[in-house]
């Protein structure tokens, strides 16, 4: 990935009890595209008494995608939706104007050993769907377009890219791609010719190499020009690169709340706080509205 522009390395956010590693919005770079907010959750153990629980929280004027690489997450929500989400699919929810939903170990693993790992990724809606309804889709593992290239693996986990679509519904223009290279070669990758707009590359496991510069796990390079991504990935290594094109309107980003115009936001609060958004059926906790602490983080 030649004109790395700037190198984020995880830094450290609790999720309720939860611990994760936020890679954005970092104080340099708000967004990649339209790319608001990534957390890379674990890979961490848990015992047969902790379990993950993340009760009903509000969203608006984003979409959620979760991926999992190990682990299991059952996501519930205002519309009613009650699914499980699995290594490999992706649980794609469009907020809009408002939507709710809560994020718990399933039943089933409750009482034992478990292990959970994966990515939680907020993209913001354009402006002009910011107030349309909630939506929510699954997608399965077997449905992503997945190829082997040079002993390679890629899948296009939401998007477009490489001439291929992703059953994800996204709502701009943008791509969300993993490469494994679990070979005990190095691999030249030179696929700037595929993307478009502003590219970053997320090192989840192994090393990448770029213009004699080696980067390790648990960081980001952001690209200055998409169209240049070229790179070594070195053996059993495994990438994320995210990326498309900048919306017009700059966001501002508060607690679980994304709009391109401030007094959204302070409406949202003010409707959560007073419990006026739809609840999860079944569900009777929330997570209550963090104060005006929280107010530093209403920025681009």
């Amino acid at each position: 990935m030649s004109n790395v522009a700037l190198v984020i390395e995880e830094r450290a956010a609790k999720v309720g009890s939860f611990l994760v590693g936020r890679l954005l919005p970092f104080v340099q770079k708000r967004a990649v595209g339209p790319f608001v907010f990534i957390d890379h959750m674990g890979p961490v153990n848990l015992t047969e008494k902790e379990n993950f629980d993340v009760p009903p929280h509000p969203h608006i004027g984003l979409s959620t995608l979760t991926y999992l690489f190990e682990g299991s997450i059952m996501h519930r929500d205002s519309l009613g939706n009650e699914i499980e989400i699995k290594p490999g699919a992706v649980n794609w929810m469009n907020a809009g104007k408002g939507v709710v939903h809560s994020e718990r170990t399933p039943d089933y693993l409750r009482m034992k050993k478990k292990t959970l790992h994966g990515m939680q990724i907020w993209v913001a809606l354009p402006k002009e769907l910011e107030f349309e309804e909630a939506s929510f889709y699954h997608i399965e593992e077997k449905d992503l377009p997945s190829w082997v290239d040079d002993d390679v693996k890629y899948t296009l986990i939401a998007g477009e890219a490489f001439s291929k679509t992703s059953g994800v519904p996204v709502h701009s223009p943008l791509y969300f791609i993993e490469i494994i290279n679990k070979t005990e070669e190095d691999k030249l990758i030179d696929i700037g010719k595929h993307l478009y707009g502003e590219s970053a590359l997320y090192i989840l496991d192994g090393k990448v190499e770029v213009e004699g510069n080696i980067y390790e796990d648990r960081r980001i390079l952001i690209n200055e020009n998409a169209e240049l991504c070229s790179f070594t990935l070195k053996s059993n290594s495994s990438i994320y690169i995210f990326g498309g094109k900048a919306l017009p309107q700059k966001r501002y980003i508060h607690w679980n709340f994304v709009a391109s115009e401030r007094e959204t936001i302070d409406r949202a609060v003010e409707d959560w706080k007073n419990q006026k958004f739809p609840k999860v059926p079944n569900e009777t906790e929330f997570v209550p509205y963090p104060g005006k602490k929280d107010n530093v983080n209403l920025k681009k």
